[in-house]
């Protein structure tokens, strides 16, 4: 199990599109992947859990991830975060 810390860096925080993006991306793994916002955990590959956190620009987030690809997940989606999803 790995754990990482992210922060939402585009303008618009989690809606809709990255919340999508993101859990399309997790779904790719078979590592179990959940996010923590203020003690609040949720399923990454649920798209209802990650709309549920209502994260906006500059929330702070715990990511852990558990299996065998848990590196090559907990890197594509850290990366995912710093990229800002592909939002300008």
């Amino acid at each position: 199990m790995i754990t990482r810390e992210v922060t939402i860096r585009n303008r618009t925080g989690l809606h809709t599109r990255p919340a999508a993006t993101l859990v399309k991306l997790a779904a790719k793994f078979v590592a179990e992947f959940y996010i923590d916002k203020d003690g609040f955990e949720i399923n990454g590959k649920s798209i209802i859990g990650v709309m549920t956190l209502a994260a906006e620009q500059g929330t702070p987030l715990r990511l852990r991830f558990d299996g065998p690809d848990e590196e090559t997940a907990a890197d594509e989606i850290v990366q995912l975060f710093e990229d800002g999803f592909g939002e300008s």
